[in-house]
């Protein structure tokens, strides 16, 4: 794996363990058990980023060929 590829691998990783840790502590530490809606607002952000991340790789993989076996 390249170093750049390694790089945004995890950070995909560390934002959406980011992202459900914020939530998760929201929910618990929240007196009436609501998550904000600015902690799911990160949430989803964190997973469009990391989708992108994986997604777009894989989607330039498979139309330059490097996909296929």
């Amino acid at each position: 794996m390249k170093p750049k590829e390694t790089v945004s691998t995890v950070m995909a990783v560390t934002l959406v363990t980011s992202g459900m840790t914020l939530s998760f502590l929201s929910f618990f530490l929240s007196n009436e058990g609501v998550i904000d809606g600015s902690v799911l607002w990160y949430f989803a952000q964190t997973l469009l980023y990391a989708g992108s991340v994986f997604g777009l790789k894989d989607y330039i993989d498979f139309r330059l060929g490097h996909g296929q076996k």
